[in-house]
């Protein structure tokens, strides 16, 4: 496996080792020593699945209290996955990257936790599973607007779907700092 920086302290993204043959691949997708060796030391107590179709956008997803590092990795169609830095102090707070993640490139993204992440489907359909370091809070559940233009993220729709929730969720610089990541 291949770990490269972001260009955000603690997001890295993970290439792993696919082995092709007539019949198809193999990969690892996680291996706890070798993602410790690669500096990514976590504990992963959830894995999550999600199914959505084209021009579906999730996120900017956080927990506040029970905050959650991920891994994230599509394993078909082909997402446009972001981590924002919602760390109060953190010299990088409000910047953001951004990873083409596939079916067909395998790339994967580790986001620490004090991070938003959130990503918008551009295949017909894509299935995004995520490992997380804690479990799901429904009580801590917080959200920053996807069109933030404080943001600026170039996501590849101008018209997505959301859910009520994100929809309404509100810009960054409109979140009382109390319920930001530290």
């Amino acid at each position: 496996m291949n770990f490269i920086e972001s260009g955000l302290p603690g997001v890295v993204f993970v290439e792993p080792k696919a082995f092709e043959d007539g019949r198809g691949y193999f990969m690892e997708t996680y291996h706890q020593r070798t993602f410790h060796q690669g500096g990514i030391p976590c504990t992963f107590v959830q894995d999550n699945f999600s199914h959505s179709r084209k021009g579906t956008l999730r996120g900017l997803h956080y927990q506040l209290r029970h905050p959650q590092a991920k891994l994230v990795y599509v394993i078909s169609g082909e997402v446009f996955d972001v981590a924002v830095d919602i760390r109060r102090g953190s010299p990088t707070f409000g910047k953001w990257v951004s990873a083409v993640l596939s079916s067909e490139n395998h790339r994967q993204i580790f986001i620490p936790a004090g991070f938003a992440h959130g990503f918008c489907v551009v295949s017909e359909t894509a299935d995004v599973v995520y490992k997380c370091t804690d479990f799901y809070a429904p009580g801590d559940e917080y959200g920053i607007h996807w069109s933030d233009p404080a943001l600026a993220i170039p996501w590849p729709v101008a018209e997505p779907l959301l859910s009520p929730k994100d929809a309404a969720n509100p810009r960054l610089a409109d979140i009382p700092e109390e319920i930001l990541g530290s």
